[in-house]
């Protein structure tokens, strides 16, 4: 067996390995704040995306792990109670909670930045957000410009400003951070390169383009939504993007529950923000017709 052939044998043995332990998992409890959807809290078994990518969320919201002989980074985390999984996950992946180096996020709402705070305490981790994330991480998802203070999580503060396009780096893995703002007002979205089979593999974790009951018309605490979306749109399209991963996971197409066949609708950036533009156009003519 020549190298290459080692190698590939070795990830399928891990990952085959890694399914089993984590088999049959009971659903993580709900917040008693409030309720969401059974498939949020369901955990599965660790997905390898590439040579040193991993999906450790739940069924239904992402977590993304990045792991270099240098340090990790992890990407969103899923609600608040998900961070003894996470680092739980973590560790059967061999990231110990000091090879932690810094947590990202795609936009600070609870079910993507819930374990945040947790997470950050256990490992010294830090964070690195835009300013308009910092804010909404700081008050713990409370003045909420669309839902108010309905759904919060435990504050984290912000280590790291990000400004648009900035690199995070950890050893090889340089992640540039895009602001895409709509879903929130410091929604952003990640690239990196990896590898897999011995070729480069471009990674874009794009973040959420919907706008869920959201005013598109007059809307107070956001003047200029539907411009901001449509700029994010277009931003979307040109991201680099072999591999789509969105924090809801469904939402580009994949199905992380089976580990066979992790991502049976695979999803292009540009077809990804075609559809939003789509859906979001056609919620706008209709606020538009209901205000004649």
């Amino acid at each position: 067996m020549n190298a290459c052939a080692a190698r590939v044998a070795a990830v399928l043995s891990l990952s085959l390995s890694v399914a089993a332990v984590f088999a049959a998992e009971p659903v993580l409890p709900q917040t008693g704040a409030y309720e969401v959807r059974d498939a949020w809290r369901q955990p599965i078994a660790p997905v390898r995306i590439a040579d040193h990518t991993w999906y450790i969320g739940t069924e239904g919201l992402s977590a993304v792990l990045i792991d270099t002989p240098q340090g990790a980074v992890l990407i969103d985390g899923g609600m608040p109670q998900a961070a003894d999984m996470l680092l739980a996950r973590m560790r059967t992946l061999g990231v110990t909670p000091e090879r932690l180096r810094w947590i990202l996020l795609s936009h600070a709402h609870a079910d993507h930045a819930g374990p945040t705070a947790k997470v950050k305490r256990a490992t010294g981790a830090r964070i690195a957000a835009n300013a308009e994330s910092a804010a909404m991480l700081a008050r713990g998802g409370t003045d909420d410009i669309h839902f108010g203070d309905d759904i919060t999580f435990p504050p984290a503060q912000v280590d790291r400003f990000l400004q648009d396009e900035e690199v995070v780096r950890v050893g090889d893995i340089a992640l540039t951070g895009h602001f895409t703002p709509g879903h929130t007002p410091g929604s952003t979205s990640w690239t990196w390169t990896d590898t897999r089979d011995g070729k480069p593999l471009r990674i874009a974790y794009v973040d959420s383009l919907s706008a869920p009951g959201y005013a598109l018309i007059d809307n107070a605490r956001f003047p200029r939504i539907v411009d901001t979306y449509r700029r994010t749109f277009d931003t979307v399209r040109a991201l680099p993007c072999d591999v789509l991963l969105t924090p809801h996971p469904d939402a580009s197409g994949w199905t992380p529950a089976d580990a066979a066949n992790p991502h049976p609708k695979a999803m292009t950036c540009r077809a990804y923000a075609d559809g939003a533009q789509a859906n979001f156009d056609a919620e706008l003519a209709k606020q538009r017709a209901a205000k004649k």
